[in-house]
């Protein structure tokens, strides 16, 4: 029997607060106070009284890169190799009944299904109205029957109807227009309340399957599903709340918006269909999910987070086709997850810097701004980076600007335009000249533990020595005797040193 419990949002909520990183508000807090406790907030929050009806709410579950990695039962580090590992072992569904689907135990139909009664806030000044934002959608492309699974916000227009984001390009803009071409209806369904794992499946899927494959990839496990009870679509049976209906065949035709951007500014007012609500249905101990999105503290929304997993797996993919040895990517949530990428790369041959800005330029990534580095920049080191740029990069020689690319819209620096620029920045030591001094980083010293009894003299008859392989050869833990030893062969003009600075006996030591 399929595990409707190990991927529960609730279960996975429950683990974060043993590990520290969800704080639980008993007390009541009204709908409107929603967004400022989480605004900016570094954990998760379960709220357990929220609006008059004291729903569960919870908020910023993927607001760190942290929570996303526990998601993926790994580290920040190992977040992007362990989800492009699992990526490449789909699993297929498996379907249950109704009766075996949690998501199916209360099931609201007509007039009890209400939109309206859901714990949905405002989550900024100057929306449109109230938003659910961590929703999953889930449609059929008609000509495979394959499942798209993809993330979608939805604008309160009522108790049974919303407005739905799709101006961007995407699967489903593609799968409605279809429709709205045959002047059809478009089943489609919601599920709000889930894991992580299904998050990351929902962005990085881009190949031409069925998504819940991707999603059971991710997970690492088969994903349970189950019918919906007013359409045919199949949505996960563990979610905590799926919401039902179509989306109408007029096409867009409403106002949708404003609303508060991932990339951090409003979205304007936009056009958009309109969604039907036919049933609503949840677990009887439903726990509803809110994300966070825009504002000042990017690197601590949901949205920016997740956009990072679907930037870094776009540019791997372009990477590992154009360079010998990419060792990492790391897309920064403070530029909302996509517009700044930095690569770390160990070079074989010249030139391998800029094929990879080349490469993520040219790839699914939405990158505006792409920073390569050497194999010792700790890319998720703000400090290091800061480091590199300042101390490894010419703007006359080391910068490459380009423009007539894809963009995203939202990027209010286009200022209308419908291509944009692209700039990528090669922060690399030159190709053949790491082992230079004048590119070695210092370090303190370290002695061997073995101790040896070689005087000045015996070693630099033997091989040009630094003063700490004359310590070394002394047995030396202090090195002021050595200073002297070398002052008596100054003394004696018995002494120099070479382009490289170690000390060299003059005439191979003859007085």
């Amino acid at each position: 029997m399929a595990d409707t419990e190990k991927f529960r949002l609730r279960r996975f909520v429950e683990r974060l607060v043993q590990m520290g990183e969800c704080e639980v508000r008993e007390q009541p807090i009204d709908l409107v106070d929603v967004a400022g406790v989480l605004d900016g907030n570094p954990r998760a929050t379960h709220l357990r009284a929220a609006g008059p009806e004291r729903a569960e709410l919870v908020g910023n579950v993927m607001g760190s890169r942290r929570r996303l990695a526990i998601a993926l039962d790994t580290d920040e580090t190992g977040l992007l190799p362990t989800l492009a590992k699992r990526l490449s072992h789909p699993h297929k569904p498996v379907k249950v009944s109704a009766k075996d689907a949690p998501v199916q135990e209360v099931v609201l139909t007509g007039k009890d299904a209400d939109l309206c009664a859901l714990p949905i806030h405002l989550q900024h000044s100057e929306d449109g109205a109230p938003y659910i934002s961590a929703s999953l959608d889930f449609s059929v492309f008609p000509a495979t029957g394959y499942t798209n699974v993809g993330c979608r916000r939805m604008m309160l227009r009522g108790s049974h109807n919303a407005g739905i984001d799709l101006i961007a390009p995407s699967d489903l803009r593609v799968i409605y227009l279809d429709a709205v071409a045959r002047r059809e209806k478009l089943p489609i369904a919601f599920a709000v309340g889930s894991h992580p794992a299904d998050f990351m499946a929902a962005v990085s899927a881009t190949q031409p399957t069925d998504e819940f494959e991707v999603m059971g990839a991710v997970r690492g496990a088969s994903v349970p599903i189950v019918k919906c009870v007013s359409n045919d679509v199949h949505v996960p049976a563990d979610a905590e709340y799926v919401i039902e209906g179509f989306l109408d065949a007029n096409g867009h035709t409403e106002p949708e918006g404003p609303f508060g951007e991932y990339v951090g500014y409003y979205g304007v007012v936009k056009t958009n269909p309109v969604f039907h609500l036919t049933a609503i249905t949840r677990r009887k101990d439903a726990l509803f999910q809110t994300v966070t999105i825009g504002g000042r503290h990017l690197a601590r929304t949901d949205t920016a987070q997740v956009t990072t997993v679907k930037t870094e797996s776009a540019a791997w993919a372009a990477l590992v086709t154009s360079v010998r040895e990419p060792l990492a990517v790391y897309a920064t949530p403070s530029s909302g997850g996509m517009y700044n990428v930095r690569v770390s790369l160990r070079q074989r041959v010249p030139g391998e810097a800029r094929n990879a800005i080349a490469a993520v330029f040219g790839s699914m990534a939405e990158a505006k701004h792409v920073f390569v580095f050497d194999e010792d920049i700790d890319v998720f080191s703000d400090e290091q980076v800061d480091w590199a740029m300042a101390t490894r990069c010419q703007g006359d020689r080391d910068m490459i600007v380009a423009g007539g690319f894809r963009v995203v819209p939202l990027d209010p620096s286009l200022a209308g335009a419908r291509t944009g620029a692209k700039v990528g920045f090669d922060c690399t030591i030159p190709f053949g000249k790491r082992a230079a001094l004048e590119w070695g980083i210092p370090a303190p010293p370290v002695l061997p533990q073995r101790a040896r009894t070689k005087s000045v003299v015996d070693s630099l008859a033997e091989e040009p020595a630094s003063f700490l392989e004359l310590m070394a050869a002394a047995g030396s833990r202090d090195g002021r005797e050595i200073v002297r030893e070398l002052d008596a062969l100054y003394a004696t003009n018995r002494l120099a040193r070479n382009e490289s600075g170690r000390y060299v006996l003059k005439n191979g030591g003859a007085t």
